[in-house]
């Protein structure tokens, strides 16, 4: 899929939670190439950052913010109406929108978990069924789903979110089946850890064990791993570029690792046996008297 279609139209896409991390880069990266790109912000009062990278990168006129709450259907729907109304067509969909929500499964409250799901999967389900009848109509279509390395392996105190990424992995696998006999493709991202508000903000806002909670040391030994990860993690620039090749490859493939950090993660999980993934993570992380 070209800048441009056969008739010389501009693309069009829309790209969700745009408002900091790899959605605002896949926004800009988007426009650089000559995409309209509908940027989806929760609260439009928070898209200063997002505009002034495109203004910083000349692409302002091809950015057009959009409030967009995944988790409200009817936002969806009527973001994708007026995206057909004022742009013509909707060529692809970006389901960027999501939160970590961090934890340890017995502490974190299930009102925590609704959450969790509500947005990073049943908020695409939201955004996917409002732009699907657009794309078949004009016989095509990209979706992106930006799933996780999560999606294919578990890690401790990240359980919400490791399950909302492993839904949206079978989503991905079915939607394609599903819509490929109509022209529209769909590919997942799955990057590692990156340079993005997304862990401290979970953490912060998850179930943080009390001194008096059975994991209080577990968490002790496993808070810096994280921080350690989040700060060090890669630029989070490749997992957009990633997001445009998804949506411009001709032969869009299912699953896009951005760097081979995340084929060694997947590569370990498929090779190795369990058990060794169990014992070298518990070693670097767990405490070494665990109940």
């Amino acid at each position: 899929m070209g800048e441009e279609n056969a008739g010389g139209r501009r693309r069009v896409a829309l790209v969700t939670g745009a408002s900091s991390g790899f959605g605002l880069l896949a926004t800009v990266r988007l426009a650089e190439r000559g995409w309209i790109v509908y940027a989806g912000l929760r609260d439009p009062a928070r898209g200063s950052a997002l505009l002034e990278a495109a203004s910083r990168a000349g692409v302002s006129e091809r950015v057009r913010p959009i409030a967009l709450d995944v988790t409200r259907e009817e936002q969806a729907r009527a973001a994708a109406d007026t995206i057909e109304a004022e742009a013509g067509a909707i060529d692809a969909l970006v389901a960027n929108a999501g939160f970590a929500a961090g934890g340890f499964v017995e502490e974190v409250p299930l009102a925590k978990w609704r959450e969790q799901f509500e947005t990073n999967l049943f908020g695409v389900v939201a955004t996917t069924q409002a732009v699907l009848p657009r794309m078949r109509r004009q016989g095509g279509g990209r979706i992106v789903l930006v799933s996780s390395v999560s999606g294919k392996m578990g890690f401790p105190s990240m359980g919400p979110y490791v399950a909302s990424k492993h839904a949206l992995e079978g989503l991905g696998e079915s939607l394609r089946l599903e819509l490929a006999p109509y022209g529209i493709a769909v590919s997942l991202i799955l990057p590692g850890p990156y340079r993005t508000a997304i862990w401290g903000k979970g953490l912060s806002g998850g179930a943080t064990p009390g001194p008096d909670s059975p994991y209080a040391s577990y968490y002790a030994k496993l808070l810096p791993q994280i921080e350690r990860s989040g700060a060090q993690g890669g630029d989070p620039d490749v997992v957009a570029r990633t997001i445009v090749r998804a949506l411009t490859d001709a032969r869009p493939k299912l699953r896009y690792l951005p760097t081979g950090g995340e084929r060694l993660t997947l590569a370990a999980k498929r090779w190795l046996p369990w058990r060794w993934i169990e014992a070298a993570v518990l070693k670097a992380v767990a405490p070494r008297n665990r109940e």
